[in-house]
């Protein structure tokens, strides 16, 4: 007897998601300032093979076509990210007109086909100048932002569906300033620490801005990419408390103060050697901890992790890049191990119930917060066939048992209101540059040419019915 479809609840918000320097190019057309990360793409060893962000997909100029592909697959809902240096090249002062207008014209494109802009005020490319000051070390930051989020705010007002402070601070913070795998490349624990507070204060500071010129009803989040860490031993007090440290610089530094009011205790005394956190100033955990409408939730798989007790070389196959220094600040003693397959071609595990883990987990410790999945794919190594068609099978089968496991998540219990495919288009992968295909949609980097792949198909039968479709419904489609 053939089991019953999944189904999702009504209301459920389908949607896919983009970041501005992955797809954008035309960095230095339309007034735009030069990021972080057009400058450490273009230093020589930063990304493989020395890709840069400076044409990718061409969404400048081919954002039409892009929103048409959005409108073919149903979406109810769009999530692109400001690049901060097409608005305000600089990172303070003089506005760009002309970058003001292209999201303008963006939204109302969305709007006008029925789709929801979800706007993310930042996902990675900070205004070159801000980074010559300090970048997100220098508290100044943060209140640049916040002018940043109010001028926004005072453009766009009601017609962003949801507004998004941050995307993923882990990654800006961590890889930004303890690895140097992202942007601006820097190796300095105690410089990650102060990046996380800074971060952590910019969305504060941001949400408060926000509501206070769109209205206090205004839908405002954040997008978390959170850990699901496991020990190598269960059975092991020193491979538990490994987890306990990785839970505290993944989870619990952006979870404590945002949702809590508070970091963990935990987390300031394993890092005790590194700093004293006297950056944290008084009234900032306040400021900090602002109501959420919903938290974004992004997955991609699982880690394991083991008390390292100095006997060998220590194992870093956490997925975030190579780099002698770890992003896993105040954590030498914890070593990372190889995970079993299948993997993604970022060499990635792939491991749907932590997906419901995690989502279960998050929901009952927050229950009066609802959740949405803003970001969850996979890339692989996707060809085309001789009929013309791209049959990533793979990614079909990816998406269909880690939309499942949501499923299960709500079948739990777990307030999950939707999900964002990641991505709507191949782009830029940060430090692998144009080697990993994360898109529903082919582009072709020499014609710049979209093709829709088979998930794409699939993904708009799911859309259609909200019922999750068989897998061999995106071969067939036409």
């Amino acid at each position: 007897m053939t089991s019953p479809a999944r189904t999702f609840p009504d209301g459920f918000t389908w949607g896919s998601a983009t970041a501005s320097y992955q797809i954008e190019g035309a960095v230095h057309e339309g007034g735009r300032g030069p990021s972080i990360w057009d400058t450490y793409s273009h230093t020589p060893g930063r990304t493989l093979n020395g890709d840069t962000g400076d044409v990718a997909d061409d969404h400048y100029h081919r954002w039409a076509e892009d929103i048409e592909h959005i409108s073919r697959l149903g979406l109810r809902a769009y999530r692109f990210s400001i690049a901060w240096p097409r608005v305000q090249p600089g990172g303070s002062g003089d506005w760009n007109l002309e970058g003001l207008a292209f999201y303008t014209t963006l939204v109302d494109a969305l709007l006008a086909e029925g789709v929801r802009p979800v706007a993310t005020l930042y996902h990675w490319d900070l205004p070159q100048e801000l980074e010559d000051a300090g970048g997100w070390t220098n508290r100044n930051t943060a209140y640049h932002f916040a002018d940043y989020a109010r001028r926004m705010a005072e453009a766009f007002g009601d017609r962003i569906w949801m507004w998004t402070t941050l995307n993923e601070p882990w990654c800006s913070a961590y890889l930004g300033y303890g690895s140097g795998v992202h942007a601006p490349g820097i190796t300095d624990p105690e410089a990650a620490l102060k990046a996380v507070h800074h971060l952590n204060l910019a969305h504060g500071l941001a949400a408060r801005t926000i509501r206070d010129v769109v209205g206090a009803g205004t839908q405002v989040s954040v997008t978390l990419n959170l850990h699901v860490t496991r020990p190598d031993d269960p059975d092991s007090a020193a491979d538990r408390a490994a987890v306990a440290k990785i839970d505290n610089l993944g989870n619990e530094a952006f979870l404590g103060p945002m949702l809590d009011g508070a970091y963990p205790p935990e987390l300031l005394e394993q890092t005790s050697s590194i700093t004293d956190w006297s950056f944290v100033q008084d009234g900032d955990l306040e400021i900090i901890r602002q109501p959420l409408t919903v938290l974004g939730v992004n997955y991609y798989s699982s880690s394991r992790v083991r008390h390292y007790d100095g006997s060998g070389e220590r194992q870093q196959a956490d997925g975030h890049g190579n780099s002698e220094a770890s992003p896993w600040v105040g954590a030498d003693d914890v070593e990372f191990l190889p995970q079993p397959g299948p993997h993604t071609a970022m060499g990635w595990n792939i491991d749907p119930e932590a997906f419901t883990e995690l989502l279960t987990t998050v929901s009952a410790r927050y229950p009066r917060l609802p959740l949405m999945v803003t970001e969850n794919g996979a890339a692989f190594d996707d060809t085309v066939s001789p009929d013309g068609r791209i049959h990533d099978e793979e990614r079909v089968d990816y998406l269909y048992r880690h939309l499942d496991a949501v499923g299960a998540a709500i079948e739990a219990g777990a307030d999950v209101r939707g999900y964002f495919v990641w991505s709507l288009l191949d782009n830029f992968e940060w430090g692998y540059g144009y080697d990993r295909r994360f898109g529903i949609i082919r582009v072709d980097y020499e014609t710049l040419e979209r093709t829709w792949k088979d998930s794409a198909y699939w993904y708009r039968e799911l859309v259609r019915t909200s019922q999750l479709p068989d897998q061999e419904v995106a071969a067939t489609a036409e």
